[in-house]
């Protein structure tokens, strides 16, 4: 195993269930008004993410470094009643083949990634946008006060748009930070700061 493949398996191991199995509020947001194709959703963990494009009828690719992560998308999707594909790939290493519709990157952080690691990533997925296709990423702006990650380096739009070094062939749709109320273990208030890219590929 890969060290990412041995923090993400153990991470999901320890608990039946990590994520509440809803997507993410900012991909629906910019997702909601697109025509449905093909898709593929990096970094996928337990498939809410995969399991509503796929509702919405999208052919979805989930794509994690976690086995256990990809078996519950997979139980999750059965449960909704609809069909996702999975794939394992740890993407500092491998990525899946094809180009999509729709590439989505949502909250693809990780304690365990080496230096350049996210945008070398992040570049690899723009380069699986087919022609008229869409990039979505979202990412948070900053920790909780209450997380043990507060030296974590949290990206600007600005950085990431900065690293893909996209050609005239893109247009920028959304660049926008976003705030959403969060509550902390021990009841603390705050404002979650995100971030979010939508880019579309002209051709």
């Amino acid at each position: 195993m890969t060290t990412a493949q041995e923090f993400w398996e153990t991470f999901y191991s320890e608990r039946d269930q990590v994520w509440s199995g809803k997507p993410n509020p900012l991909l629906v947001r910019e997702a909601e008004r697109l025509t449905p194709g093909s898709a593929l959703d990096i970094g996928c963990a337990e498939g809410g993410d995969a399991v509503w494009l796929a509702k919405r009828g999208w052919r979805v690719l989930g794509v994690d470094v976690s086995q256990v992560a990809l078996d519950r998308a997979l139980k999750h999707a059965y449960d909704e009643g609809v069909e996702i594909a999975v794939e394992r790939h740890d993407l500092k290493e491998t990525f899946p083949a094809g180009e999509y519709d729709l590439v989505s990157a949502q909250f693809l952080h990780s304690p365990v990634e080496e230096d350049g690691e996210r945008n070398s990533i992040l570049k690899r997925a723009s380069e699986a946008v087919a022609p008229g296709g869409h990039l979505i990423i979202g990412g948070h702006a900053g920790a909780p006060s209450w997380s043990e990650h507060q030296d974590y380096y949290f990206p600007t739009t600005k950085d990431v748009l900065d690293h893909l070094k996209l050609a005239d062939n893109w247009i920028v749709i959304t660049d926008e930070v976003v705030g959403r109320p969060l509550v902390g273990p021990d009841g603390q208030e705050e404002t979650r700061l995100d971030n979010v890219l939508t880019l579309k590929r002209l051709y």
